[in-house]
């Protein structure tokens, strides 16, 4: 029975999306609950699992097509496989089995594993995208075949040391054009009504960071083994940043229309890069959570940005942002408004540096922040004021601790 497959109910911010890739072709046969089409919107891309097991019937919305919410996007028969895709499923088997037992026999394999059977549209795109060789990969899918997954985890390898750079003639310029993603797009319109459409202005600051690691030495053993959780330096930033807020409410405020709204509650974006761009999902209710819960937080979304699994609703709201360039190596920087909110604190590098301490020169190691925020709601005054909070807050952390 042929049955429509629509794409996903987008909320109301996301008014339509892209369909990146289609995992399956007319003819192919599909497990329930499999990925067969995954749609890019602005903010995620959304998964869309086959209802039932059976086949596709037809495709009506192709790779790069927009489609609306709930909108249809194919045909789906229900029930036994058609038999091209059993002959075509039997066929590849076959080939696997046969390369298999070559290869344990000691024989030349006819065919590797990983590309025994055509690859699936994603996967084929991300191979071309990255520019790996099928072969290169090892693939843990069905009969060897390769995943997506497959692809991202050999990106992460080191590059073997023998292997020789493509010969390039002399002379030749090379160049690769490549259409930009739906997210890459919103990030740079965000980008840049924020700085067109703020007054926005950066106030900087330094903190001393050796209370800190010589805390997070002592104690990161006892608060993994009791937590379940590496004690990391991103949750005393959120808790320090917390305090702050409670103190200076407007750098916890959006400006909507000719209205300032005031947020009782604390929802901490923290920037995230991904290989489809830069995220900022959200911690909830920073206030109540202890600094594991900010861990762990902060874990899985990087494993889901990771995995391209974050959710619209992982990333919808916050009331100010967090976002640390140090992890690649900034010494110091000047970040964008994340709007509608009104402010956003850099995190940078820690270096070591000489610094005067009570007449005495002292190795320490130091790291730069920067808070930008948007003068028309925040003064200097407040500005300078919350940062300087959060310096003492780090610089003293019994003080966050005991909320002194």
């Amino acid at each position: 029975m042929a049955t429509e497959i629509k794409s996903p109910v987008f909320p109301e911010s996301v008014a339509d999306g892209t369909i990146a890739t289609w995992h399956k072709q007319p003819g192919e046969a599909v497990s329930r609950d499999e990925v067969i089409c995954d749609i890019e919107t602005d903010k995620v891309v959304l998964e869309v699992v086959a209802p039932a097991d059976g086949t596709i019937a037809s495709i009506i919305k192709g790779e790069g097509d927009t489609v609306l919410s709930n909108e249809v996007i194919a045909q789906f028969e229900e029930g036994a496989v058609s038999g091209a895709a059993q002959t075509e499923a039997v066929q590849s088997e076959a080939k696997v089995e046969q390369a298999v037992v070559q290869t344990e026999a000691g024989a030349a394999p006819v065919v590797e594993r990983a590309q025994v059977a055509d690859q699936a549209p994603a996967v084929r795109k991300a191979l071309t995208e990255s520019g790996i060789p099928a072969a290169d990969v090892a693939g843990t899918g069905r009969g060897g075949r390769i995943t997506k997954e497959d692809v991202a985890n050999h990106q992460t390898k080191p590059a073997a040391p023998a292997a020789a750079p493509l010969s390039v003639a002399v002379g030749e310029r090379v160049e690769k054009r490549v259409p930009m993603t739906r997210l890459r797009k919103r990030v740079a319109e965000r980008l840049l009504a924020a700085t067109q459409e703020t007054a926005m202005l950066t106030t900087f600051n330094e903190v001393n960071m050796k209370p800190i690691m010589e805390m997070r030495a002592q104690y990161k053993d006892a608060f993994e083994k009791r937590h379940g959780a590496r004690l990391g330096f991103m949750s005393f930033f959120v808790k320090a940043a917390t305090e702050a807020l409670k103190r200076y409410p407007a750098v916890n405020a959006s400006i909507d229309g000719d209205d300032i709204v005031y947020h009782g509650y604390y929802d901490i974006g923290v920037a995230v890069s991904s290989e489809r761009g830069l995220v900022v999902p959200v911690l909830r209710d920073t206030d109540r959570m202890n600094y594991a819960e900010v861990e762990n937080g902060i874990r899985d979304f990087a494993y889901k940005a990771r995995d391209g699994k974050l959710g619209i609703e992982d990333m919808t709201g916050g009331t100010f942002t967090i976002t640390n360039g140090g992890t690649f190596g900034s010494l110091l920087s000047t970040p964008i408004l994340n709007t509608p909110q009104t402010a956003i604190l850099g995190m940078h590098k820690i270096q070591e540096r000489p610094m005067a301490v009570n007449g005495q020169v002292e190795i320490l190691p130091m790291m730069y922040l920067a808070l930008s925020y948007d003068h028309r709601l925040i003064d200097g005054k407040e500005a300078v004021g919350f940062l300087v909070t959060i310096k003492e807050l780090l610089e003293e952390p019994a003080k966050l601790i005991l909320d002194l």
